[in-house]
């Protein structure tokens, strides 16, 4: 078969089932509605737990765990308890400080008339530390009560539960309603191109009597999930793109302020748009191949 030949072959099975789209337009509209809400869902619930991890770990840079040392041990028997220290797990860093260290940021963040007649010997020694993990600041606070030495610990754990827990359930609904979505995009798409194969089947079936091969005739059927696939997972990029950057402009900025920092849209544009597209891709060229397979058995 030579070269045009093939090429006329090749667009005539593209040019049908591009065709097909427009021959059940409302199925094809549905196709495309549920991928995109489908995607778009997905889209939401993704970046509502990827800036809730950005607010965790921005937690975990400004708040510190406090671990104060017996008022009974000096100096330096308070910093020879370094190493048992750091060597807690989740400790990411740690810093001792001393009792004048303290009395001096405590100046310096309050009016410092307040403490004129305060000597540093009121306050303690103390480890200011940060975690690998929010999420496990129970245990390490306990961890470090268990450090002969160290009287008291102070940690907000009532915060850090609070996010954990909120991060935990969006990310477990998210993925419900992806799987849950996917299937119905799925049943969808494989239901609009089952209609046309069903008013082709007298079509299929000569062609199969002639001699075509299974690729032939599955084609025009892959290009038509294909391009509601692809189709889907543009809107709904759009879609998510002009919503996010909406909620982020106005109305998060205006109730939030500084309380913490959302994730400019540019940032994750490009893996937004790859995830939907393919997703999108997978989910029309899978209808269409599911769609056809029962006409193709021998």
């Amino acid at each position: 078969m030579g070269i045009t030949a093939m090429k006329n072959r090749f667009g005539y099975l593209l040019g049908q089932g591009i065709k097909n789209i427009f021959t059940h337009g409302f199925m094809s509209f549905a196709s495309v509605a549920v991928i995109t809400a489908c995607l778009f869902i997905m889209g939401c619930f993704s970046l509502i737990t990827l800036n809730i991890d950005n607010m965790i770990a921005e937690m975990q840079s400004q708040n510190r765990v406090i671990a104060y040392v017996d008022e009974a041990l000096s100096e330096d028997e308070a910093r020879a308890l370094e190493s048992k220290v750091s060597a807690v797990k989740n400790i990411e860093t740690c810093e001792f400080v001393t009792r004048e260290e303290a009395m001096t940021s405590f100046e310096s963040d309050y009016d410092a008339d307040l403490f004129e007649n305060i000597d540093s010997s009121v306050f303690r020694h103390r480890y200011v530390l940060s975690l690998a993990d929010l999420s496990l600041m129970q245990e390490t606070k306990a961890d470090l009560e268990n450090i002969s030495g160290i009287a008291d610990v102070r940690a907000h754990l009532d915060y850090a539960e609070k996010f954990v827990t909120l991060r935990n359930i969006v990310s477990i609904v998210s993925v419900i309603l992806v799987v849950t979505l996917i299937v119905v995009s799925l049943f969808i798409m494989t239901n609009t191109i089952k209609l046309a194969t069903f008013t082709r089947r007298e079509e299929i079936a000569i062609m199969r009597m002639v001699g075509a091969t299974n690729g032939f005739i599955r084609l025009p059927f892959v290009v038509e999930g294909l391009t509601l696939g692809m189709l889907g997972g543009a809107i709904a990029f759009l879609a998510m793109w002009g919503l996010y950057n909406l909620v982020t402009g106005h109305v998060v900025g205006s109730i939030t302020g500084s309380l913490f920092n959302v994730i400019p849209f540019r940032d994750v544009a490009l893996p937004v748009f790859v995830v939907f597209m393919g997703v999108g891709i997978l989910v029309g060229v899978f209808g269409g191949v599911n769609a056809i397979k029962n006409y193709l058995k021998v």
